[in-house]
């Protein structure tokens, strides 16, 4: 498979900013509410890039200097801060973002698409996992796993139409259905943390799942035999 129109396959397709958001100017009160709002918000995403899956409103208000009644005066509970610090991780992957374009051959996009998910999802590792953690006790973090899916099967649907034009409409949504699974945090964390392979070594298996059901779509069906 080729590297691709960005350069070499060992730099980086994606590049994250993570400094910390600078608050539209506004004046006065409203202002120094946005700031400290958007502090809060950098020092949660700071704290689980760090390593703390649960971050407490104290820790959170320390990292944002802060008080913890500032904090819960933005914030009214964990649900709202979850959802604000779920939209600015999705702000930042939109930036980082550029789409495969679903010209290239298709060897090529699916190496493209392929090393360009694994960058995206080593870098919300984190948070992935600290949603784990507290998504069965949170509406919130389940309906950002469920945007970040549907996201998927957008991009996957787009990326392999071509291929996808000679299959029902049931077929058709259940291979994207799979495409986007294979593509995602389940599978992911399955092939990091469960089996142990490098980041590497997990891109090429992405690749030959997804190889494998987009020819699966692509293959002639079978003839009847004759009488």
């Amino acid at each position: 498979m080729h590297g691709g129109e960005n350069g070499p396959r060992d730099r980086p397709i994606i590049r994250f900013d993570d400094r910390p958001t600078t608050p539209i100017s506004i004046d006065g009160r409203s202002a120094r509410a946005e700031r400290t709002r958007q502090a809060v918000i950098d020092a949660h995403i700071a704290l689980i890039r760090d390593g703390e899956l649960k971050p407490t409103g104290a820790q959170i208000a320390e990292r944002a200097r802060v008080s913890l009644r500032s904090l819960w005066g933005h914030f009214g509970d964990l649900e709202t801060l979850f959802s604000a610090t779920g939209a600015e991780l999705m702000r930042r992957q939109d930036d980082a973002h550029e789409p495969v374009d679903p010209s290239l051959p298709l060897t090529e996009r699916i190496d493209r698409y392929c090393r360009q998910r694994a960058e995206a999802l080593e870098y919300i590792a984190p948070f992935s996992r600290s949603a784990e953690v507290r998504a069965p006790f949170s509406e919130e973090l389940q309906r950002n796993r469920h945007r970040y899916l549907e996201r998927a099967e957008i991009e996957v649907r787009i990326l392999f139409a071509r291929e996808f034009t000679r299959v029902d409409d049931t077929a058709r949504v259940q291979i994207v259905q799979a495409i986007a699974i294979a593509s995602t945090w389940p599978a992911w964390v399955s092939l990091r943390d469960v089996v142990g392979l490098s980041v590497p070594d997990s891109t090429e298996v992405m690749k030959r799942m997804i190889s494998a059901l987009v020819e699966s779509v692509m293959a002639p069906a079978p003839q009847p035999l004759a009488v």
